[in-house]
């Protein structure tokens, strides 16, 4: 048998197995006295390569959650949740699994060192939601705006600096001051009008807010958690 013809037929098996795992996946991750619904969307590889996916679990306030490191072998599946519930100890959440025919998935979640059963079947196809690239910000919206914030009792100072860079968008640092100085990985800045969004969805947190009267009110969110926040442009 040529090394071409080997080649060709691992290929086709991974092709089977990407259009296999595609799909809308639904199911319970089940924690002992709290189960957990969780929608798994799986997209196919794209011409770009590279499969994509998110996932929602209405019980905790996670919506579109992008996937990553997903990877198939043969049977097995395995994927990770991008950002939200990790754990700074042993990273993000992963899901490690083995397809039940075409149309289940059973395994076990793994999150900050625990472990749980989980089972998914497929629904329909996938509803992978695709987050929408930067844009440009106004002049009047650029520069440094700083505010702060309470949470469980200790101030937060937050910072967002905003710059555009031409045909990529506007970027963001995004600096939140507390017991320790974090600076967050920004990967998506929008402005619609008056409303401005700097997301990280690596942390799992972002900021929406509306430009009034050179201050930029809003609302810092992370998971269930939503907190008033109101950002002043460093220059007033």
């Amino acid at each position: 048998m040529s090394v071409a013809f080997i080649l060709f037929l691992a290929s086709a098996f991974i092709a089977r197995a990407d259009e296999n795992a595609a799909g809308r996946w639904e199911g319970t991750v089940q924690i002992p006295g709290r189960p957990f619904k969780v929608i798994v969307d799986l997209a196919a590889k794209g011409a770009e390569g590279g499969s994509q996916g998110t996932i929602t679990i209405p019980g905790l306030g996670i919506k579109g959650a992008p996937l990553s490191d997903i990877a198939l072998n043969g049977d097995n599946i395995a994927f990770s949740i991008k950002g939200v519930l990790a754990d700074q100890r042993t990273g993000p959440a992963k899901f490690n699994g083995r397809f039940a025919g075409d149309e289940k998935i059973a395994g076990d979640f793994v999150q900050a060192g625990n472990t749980a059963p989980f089972a998914l079947e497929k629904t329909g196809p996938p509803q992978v939601e695709i987050q929408p690239r930067s844009t440009a910000m106004g002049k009047e919206i650029e520069g440094e705006w700083k505010g702060g914030y309470e949470l469980f009792g200790y101030p937060r100072k937050v910072t967002i600096k905003l710059q555009n860079r031409g045909l990529e968008g506007a970027t963001a640092e995004f600096v939140i001051v507390g017991r320790k100085e974090n600076k967050l990985p920004v990967d998506r800045v929008v402005q619609q009008g008056e409303f401005v969004t700097v997301d990280s969805h690596e942390t799992g947190l972002s900021f929406e807010g509306r430009t009034r009267n050179g201050e930029i009110q809003g609302t810092i969110s992370q998971g269930p958690l939503e907190i008033p926040l109101t950002l002043r442009h460093a220059s007033n």
